[in-house]
């Protein structure tokens, strides 16, 4: 899957960035993007991103220095400057492109104002599916973020095919530096949407038994609304023993065969532990898994550990535990000493998380008005100002 990337603002600049230094590393060049900021530092910090492809906006509102977390400003630049934004994309190329997924934190102001705005746009310009990831921001970061997610999410579902969520709260660790968090947070996302939108190219390793190519991933997304992830790796995989070959061998051939049948049962088991593993662990945004109306199954590793049965038995465990019958799924082979599992759980009926966050926002909303409706100041006392 070809994926065009637009990181918007500081936190999804950084996710862009990182997803291409893994495209770099791994040679496979399936990924392209650019940074559109408001903010200069943000975009100078960047490592993979050329400097052509760091775009800044906003620069005769903010002059280079953010919206200063006001997603509504956010919002108007974006669409102030959504011509600048579309000639940047079209200039990277966008021909042979499968997919474009805006990446954005949707606590700030860029991003989360920016997004739904480029999103509209890409829809109304491109054929090809346009997908968000948004990065909601943890309770205890402030209410006014906690108020700006839910806005820009609000929109967001609505403009974007599907909205992948990644919240930070279900993933923090205590004593943790903040720059060891955000790192540590980015690189899972990278990760586990790394394998995904990877699924169905042909690598080193050959060609999956069964491909999960792009067509499959985007008949998953096609009912909108939010999705999550779920990941999961096995244990490092021990190299083979070679069987014993000479004058004794023939004494063993029926020995060897129940072997065969042995390991292969183990490998099937193995499989579907690590698919349960994957949906019933740790989630991108956790949520009522049963709830969900599509799934796909991906698993990635070296093709002698891809078992048929094993993939098929989890998709079937899957499609027993989801709301929806549509269950995809394959195996993408690859060199690796691991085999991981993907699955996405698409277009979620119900994820407490963000429950949550519409709360906070409704709250938030009426204390802003309340403390409006209460404001005075100490010359409320009838002197007359010199001029009105």
């Amino acid at each position: 899957m070809r994926v065009f990337f637009i990181g918007f603002g500081q936190a999804g600049g950084k996710i862009v960035d990182m997803f291409l230094e893994q495209d770099k590393r791994m040679q496979t060049q399936s990924f392209r993007g650019i940074a559109v900021n408001t903010a200069r530092t943000d975009l100078m910090g960047l490592k993979n991103i050329d400097l052509k492809d760091r775009l800044l906006i906003g620069q005769t509102v903010v002059k280079g220095h953010g919206v200063g977390t006001d997603n509504v400003t956010g919002a108007r630049v974006a669409a102030d400057e959504i011509d600048s934004i579309i000639n940047a994309i079209d200039s990277r190329g966008t021909h042979d492109v499968d997919a474009f997924v805006i990446v954005a934190g949707l606590g700030g102001g860029t991003g989360s104002g920016g997004s739904p705005v480029l999103a509209r746009h890409l829809k109304r310009i491109y054929r090809e599916p346009v997908y968000a990831i948004g990065i909601l921001p943890a309770p205890e970061e402030g209410r006014l973020y906690s108020y700006n997610a839910a806005r820009s999410l609000s929109t967001l579902v609505n403009e974007a095919d599907n909205t992948f969520i990644f919240d930070n709260s279900a993933w923090k660790n205590e004593g943790e530096s903040v720059k060891d968090a955000y790192n540590r947070l980015n690189d899972e996302i990278v990760r586990r949407f790394g394998v995904l939108f990877r699924a169905g190219e042909v690598g080193r390793a050959g060609v999956g038994e069964m491909v999960v190519d792009s067509s499959e991933i985007i008949n998953t997304l096609r009912g909108g609304g939010i999705s999550s992830v779920g990941y999961a790796i096995s244990e490092r995989i021990s190299p083979r023993t070679k069987q014993s070959q000479g004058l004794l061998s023939g004494l063993f051939r029926k020995k060897e065969k129940t072997e065969e049948v042995l390991t292969g049962e183990d490998k099937s088991a193995k499989i579907i532990a690590l698919v349960r593993r994957a949906m019933l662990g740790r989630l991108t945004l956790p949520c009522d898994y049963s709830t969900a109306e599509r799934a796909l199954v991906l698993l990635a590793g070296p093709p002698e550990e891809m078992d048929r049965k094993g993939v098929e038995k989890s998709k079937s465990w899957v499609e027993e535990n989801i709301a929806g019958v549509e269950v995809r799924g394959g195996d993408y082979p690859v060199q690796s000493d691991y085999v991981a599992a993907v699955v996405v759980l698409a277009t979620i009926g119900n994820a407490p998380r963000i429950t949550e966050l519409l709360e906070i926002a409704k709250a938030t909303k009426e204390d802003v008005l309340k403390s409006k409706e209460k404001r005075s100041t100490m010359f409320d006392d009838g002197i007359e100002p010199l001029f009105e």
